[in-house]
């Protein structure tokens, strides 16, 4: 999956939200058909979604997500098969517990991705952590397919993974650390190819909030987050950006690395910190993010 810092929800429901969003200036839109849908209207909503995948096909903007309903709740299937057509990158799996569950959406993905001659594996999985046991077994659901891409956290205030765990709130991040932590931990763990996503900040009046808690959410590892507003976008990328003082510092480190290590030398100093192999790569791994913000 391309590497993403904001991806923004948009309910399924109201085709005049999902085309503002998809010309927003964001990596992926994420098409909901879950939570922002009332039950009644989810047949209707997989309709407007689908055909908001296909119009963007004349008009390529961000990626296309889906956030479907769960598998617990009988409306899987039906979503995939409205959803999954060219155009879709990913499918979002709320309430991810389920080594079978994310094992029969892959199973399903591909079953259409066949029927429209997309080639397998066009579609991938973003797995939705949004309980106790989800994040229990965060490794495991990731593992579960090749077809998983990321993992995004349901920290939200008042979300579920707050009820679930039955812990408070606060902009410290004190409550949900371990948690936010585990899923990080668990997706690097994983592998390098699958993005850690923290999941939304759900008060639009506070953006100093948003920018403190998109701080502390960088500073653990995550990459990017998911919105729910195009007003989120820019101080979710200013918070995310990597500063120029630690981009410059890190140039310096690959140029006199790379420079020293012609020379048979493997260990240098730079500015009067050790430099050895482990930190030249971390070294391009900070600044792989750092030309990822000046897209």
């Amino acid at each position: 999956m391309k590497p993403v810092r904001v991806a923004l929800f948009a309910p399924g429901i109201n085709s005049k939200v999902m085309s503002k969003a998809l010309a927003a200036s964001v990596d992926a839109v994420i098409l909901d058909l879950e939570d922002s849908v009332p039950i009644a209207s989810k047949a209707e909503a997989r309709k407007l979604v689908a055909g908001a995948i296909d119009g963007s096909l004349a008009n390529p903007g961000p990626m296309n997500w889906v956030r479907v309903n769960g598998a617990t709740t009988g409306t899987l299937a039906d979503d995939l098969a409205a959803v999954v057509r060219p155009g879709l990158t990913a499918v979002m799996l709320p309430k991810a517990e389920s080594v079978e569950d994310v094992q029969q959406t892959a199973t399903l993905i591909e079953r259409h991705e066949k029927a429209h001659g997309m080639h397998t594996g066009t579609v991938e999985i973003i797995l939705q952590i949004e309980s106790a046991l989800g994040i229990y077994r965060a490794f495991d659901l990731i593992k579960a397919s090749p077809r998983v891409a990321a993992t995004c956290l349901g920290g939200a205030r008042d979300g579920d993974l707050q009820t679930d765990l039955g812990c408070s709130w606060s902009i410290e991040g004190t409550e949900l650390m371990y948690a936010r932590s585990k899923l990080l931990l668990d997706t690097r763990a994983a592998g390098s190819h699958v993005l850690p996503l923290d999941g939304v900040f759900s008060d639009l009046n506070d953006e100093a909030g948003l920018i403190a808690d998109t701080r502390l959410s960088a500073r653990l590892g995550y990459v990017g987050r998911t919105t729910i507003h195009p007003k989120q976008t820019a101080p979710v990328r200013q918070a995310y950006a990597v500063p120029e003082a630690e981009a410059a510092y890190y140039r310096k480190v690959v140029s006199e690395f790379e420079a020293k290590e012609k020379q048979g030398v493997a260990a240098i100093t730079v500015d009067g910190k050790l430099v050895d192999y482990a930190m030249f790569q971390r070294a391009k791994r900070v600044l792989a993010l750092a030309n990822l913000d000046q897209r």
